[in-house]
């Protein structure tokens, strides 16, 4: 995948594992406990069932994402409300 800069996806719960192989830049991983920078030639493994959120550095971010089993829309559990993606409890 090729993420431009400022780009983020909602909160998810995926029910598969998801291994982030980044190629350029960096991918920030948002989880319960805080924020995940991954750089450039490193990588990361996500749980299933982990509530996480994906976006990319002020220079955008190259990846090859690997789930398991594989990812479909039905199975990744986006979360559709801003405020809650935000993390915004009011």
């Amino acid at each position: 995948m090729v993420a431009p800069a400022g780009w983020s996806e909602p909160f998810q719960a995926p029910e598969f594992d998801e291994i982030t192989l980044v190629l350029a830049g960096t991918v920030l991983i948002d989880h319960d406990s805080g924020t995940l920078e991954v750089g450039a030639g490193q990588s990361v493994i996500t749980r299933g069932g982990e509530r996480i959120r994906y976006s990319c550095g002020p220079e955008g971010a190259e990846y090859v994402a690997v789930c398991l089993p594989a990812f479909s829309p039905d199975s990744v559990h986006r979360e559709e409300d801003a405020d809650t993606a935000a993390g915004d409890a009011s």
